[in-house]
């Protein structure tokens, strides 16, 4: 069983566009040709689901402005179905974030996405650390993008160092940082964040990290602490799994990255 822990989809009216925006800003910053492999749609996502092997996937929505929370809350709805469970989101200058939270975790959902690159905000700023209080008294899990961003120029809002600084607010089991704790700052990962409460998971690092660290960040930090994830459409899912066989972790290391680290947190979802 494989449930990727980290895709992305989009209204079907928008998804074309969205992707080519995405792939320009990282033509842009990195001087890349990103591929998408799939068209960001929910029934791409299915097709590409089948064609690499994965059992369940988790959306991940982004409120990349207050004005889009409400409407993406009612997409991710909308969505999520026994083969997708969509997270929900809002963005760190909502108003209202202590009663978004409440009607997110009346709505059902298992908890929400931060990117505070594409949102402009600290992981440590008092705007997003009043999230983490009341989604962790709420039992909502969030998901953050860590680290630098391929897309989007410095400065990075979601460091290492920044998590770190977070836990003298929360405890941290309910925080997952994507990318391996820190994209391109593995290093910090490895001096902040290995040994701590913090989730990892695995998207979008095959190509950028070498697997001597992956293998080390991982045994370290404890395969129970981590989530398979992909990225999807910007990554295999299959390309994802073949990185971590690579590494030479046992069977159990596997099993729990692959779905039974997800199956705890998604619960009656799956």
């Amino acid at each position: 069983m494989i449930i990727d822990f980290h895709t992305h989809i989009f209204p079907d009216k928008i998804a074309t566009r969205t992707l080519e925006v995405l792939k320009a800003g990282i033509k842009e910053y990195e001087n890349l040709d990103a591929e998408a492999f799939f068209d960001g749609t929910k029934s791409g996502l299915l097709s590409f689901m089948e064609e690499n092997g994965v059992d369940i996937s988790v959306a991940l929505p982004i409120a990349t402005k207050p004005s889009q929370t409400e409407s993406i809350n009612t997409f991710a709805l909308s969505v999520s179905d026994k083969k997708i469970v969509s997270f929900a989101s809002l963005h760190p200058d909502n108003e209202n974030t202590d009663e978004i939270l409440e009607n997110i975790k009346r709505d059902g959902f298992i908890g929400i996405k931060l990117h505070p690159e594409f949102q402009r905000s600290f992981v440590d700023s008092d705007k997003i650390i009043r999230i983490l209080k009341k989604a962790e008294k709420l039992q909502l899990y969030t998901v953050f993008h860590a680290g630098q961003d391929i897309g989007l120029p410095p400065p990075v809002h979601s460091t290492p160092l920044h998590f770190r600084n977070a836990l003298e607010y929360v405890s941290g089991k309910y925080i997952i940082a994507a990318h391996l704790g820190g994209w391109r700052m593995w290093d910090d990962v490895e001096k902040y964040l290995v040994g701590t409460p913090i989730i990892f998971d695995t998207a979008f690092i095959k190509d950028h990290i070498s697997p001597s660290q992956a293998s080390r960040i991982i045994n370290s930090h404890g395969s129970e602490k981590i989530l398979f994830g992909s990225d999807a459409p910007w990554e295999r899912s299959q390309d994802t799994l073949d990185f971590l066989i690579s590494l030479g972790l046992d069977e159990k290391e596997l099993e729990n990255i692959k779905y039974k680290n997800a199956q705890k947190i998604l619960k009656n979802q799956v």
